[in-house]
C-alpha cells in the first residue's frame, strides 16, 4: 500500500501478522461486489469525513489524487456532507482535504 500514514506503518512494522490478515481482509472487501475503483475512493473518503478521522481524510484525499481523481470532485465528496453532517464537520474536514490539495 503507498504512502502510509506514519502509525499503520509502525504497527505493520511491529506487528505484521495482525496488518497482513487485516489487509487480506480489505482485499476480499474490495473484491466484492461491482463498484468501480474511484467510486470506492470517494465513498472511502466519505466514510473517513462522516466518521471525523482526521487520520484517514489525508490518506484517502491522496490515494483519490493519486488515481487521478479531480481536485474538485474531492472537495464535492466533503460539500456533500455538509446537510447530513452539518456546516461545522464540513468546514473542519475541508480543512484535512485542502491540506493535501495545496501540496499540489
Amino acid at each position: 500500500m503507498p504512502d502510509l500514514p506514519a502509525l499503520y506503518a509502525r504497527i505493520y512494522t511491529e506487528l505484521p501478522e495482525v496488518v497482513t490478515v487485516y489487509d487480506a481482509f480489505g482485499s476480499a472487501i474490495y473484491g466484492v461486489g461491482t463498484l468501480d475503483d474511484k467510486t470506492r475512493q470517494l465513498t472511502k473518503l466519505a466514510l473517513a469525513v462522516g466518521k471525523r478521522l482526521e487520520s484517514a481524510t489525508h490518506p484517502h484525499t491522496r490515494r483519490a489524487l493519486g488515481m487521478g481523481i479531480p481536485a474538485n470532485e474531492i472537495k464535492q465528496v466533503v460539500l456533500l456532507t455538509t446537510t447530513t453532517l452539518g456546516f461545522p464537520t464540513t468546514v473542519s474536514t475541508y480543512t484535512w482535504v485542502t491540506d493535501e490539495l495545496d501540496k499540489l
